[in-house]
This record gives C-alpha cells, structure tokens and sequence, in this order.
C-alpha cells in the first residue's frame, strides 16, 4: 500500500471549510472535532467543528475533509530526535 503513496506531501484548506491532504499514510482517529492522521511527515492533528471525512484513498494517499477547520499542527516525533530528555543528557 505505502509504495504507491507520493513521497511528497501537500495540505490546501480552501476558505477554512474543505481540506485536501496528500501523503496520508492512515486515520489514526477522527470526531467531529478533531482528525489524527499518520502521514508521511509525521502524525498530524486537524482541529475543528463539525469535521467530516470526504473520501480517503489508501492507495494513494489522498483524503478530503469538510468543516470548519481551526488548526493543523504536525506532532513532533519524539523518537526520531531522541526526545527531550534523551538530548538533555548526551
């Protein structure tokens, strides 16, 4: 599955209201208010109101959300940098 994902990745939020994310490894969670996506940059969590999958290809990667979108974040990986606390005492 993962081999025919594009190996980059694009986010477009049109009027904060439709979200298209390219490079979606999997849905980790979703709710009407909030989305968490493994990608191929990292987990990502999309916060809102009224949040609703469109459509999510898994052979591509390509999903489509709709709602009102208030916050895209990506979550650091703790475990590639090492953490906090394992760069602390290097």
């Amino acid at each position: 599955m993962e081999e025919n994902i594009a190996s980059v990745q694009n986010v477009i939020i049109e009027n904060r209201k439709n979200l298209n994310i390219s490079g979606v490894k999997e849905v980790a969670s979703f709710d009407d208010e909030t989305i968490l996506l493994d990608t191929l940059l990292g987990q990502m969590t999309i916060k809102g109101d009224n949040l609703r999958i469109e459509s999510f290809n898994t052979t591509t990667g390509d999903l489509s959300a709709t709602g009102k979108v208030h916050a895209v974040v990506y979550m650091s990986d703790a475990r590639s940098s090492g953490g906090f606390w394992s760069r602390l005492f290097r």
